[in-house]
């Protein structure tokens, strides 16, 4: 026979070889799947079981367990609070983007008790709704921005807490944008960059009287 059909029929013979080696251990391997774990006893979602006292399956987490990156070791971001005093400081910088945020959310969770202002006079107030102090008083203008913090976060009298719903970060950013509306009501023109001026003088001719109506008490 001649070499080269020789060396032809080796590497058929070869491969042949091969491929009855790999479906030999394909079928080792599926000999070796079983249903054990498939069919293994468990319990389903919520089923009770009398294995313990309690007669729940689910076990609750162990006492002290906290989530990852639920350890919250930051005070003031998350309290509003340094030393168990409330801070009358951010625990960020507050930027115009943060402003910004804090005024989108303000008009979206604030205003129909607050209004736009900051004046309390908002529509669910005018329809009942017991009346909660304006922003513009001296007590809550000399209030610490950890007060407006800790009041959004756990709620205070008829308001309940807003934690569910705001993340500590917006909660900062709306507690800014209260400053702002409290400075803008007791600032002085003097305070305003002189090429700002005339753009104030602008807008302020242009929204009339906006004082809340007289029929309604001011809060204190």
């Amino acid at each position: 026979m001649r070499p080269d059909r020789v060396k032809k029929s080796l590497a058929g013979f070869s491969g042949r070889l091969r491929r009855a080696a790999w479906i030999a251990g394909a079928v080792f391997l599926l000999a070796g799947c079983r249903l054990d774990m498939h069919l293994q006893p468990k319990y389903l979602p919520y089923e009770p079981t009398d294995f313990f006292g309690d007669g729940r399956s689910e076990r609750p987490p162990v006492e002290g367990t906290v989530a990852r990156g639920e350890l919250r070791l930051d005070e003031l971001y998350y309290t509003g609070k340094e030393n168990g005093v409330e801070a009358d400081e951010f625990p960020f910088p507050i930027t115009r983007a943060d402003l910004d945020r804090g005024q989108e959310r303000y008009n979206i969770y604030c205003t129909p008790c607050h209004d736009y202002l900051g004046n309390s006079y908002g529509f669910v107030v005018r329809r009942g709704f017991p009346l909660p102090a304006s922003y513009h008083i001296q007590r809550l203008r000399e209030a610490p921005a950890g007060h407006f913090f800790g009041v959004i976060t756990n709620g205070m009298g008829a308001m309940y807490s807003y934690a569910d719903r705001l993340d500590p970060a917006d909660r900062w950013r709306i507690v800014a944008y209260i400053r702002v509306l409290q400075a803008s009501r007791n600032a002085h023109l003097a305070d305003v960059p002189a090429d700002e001026r005339q753009k104030l003088d602008q807008q302020t001719n242009g929204q009339g009287d906006t004082r809340p109506p007289a029929e309604l008490p001011s809060p204190q």
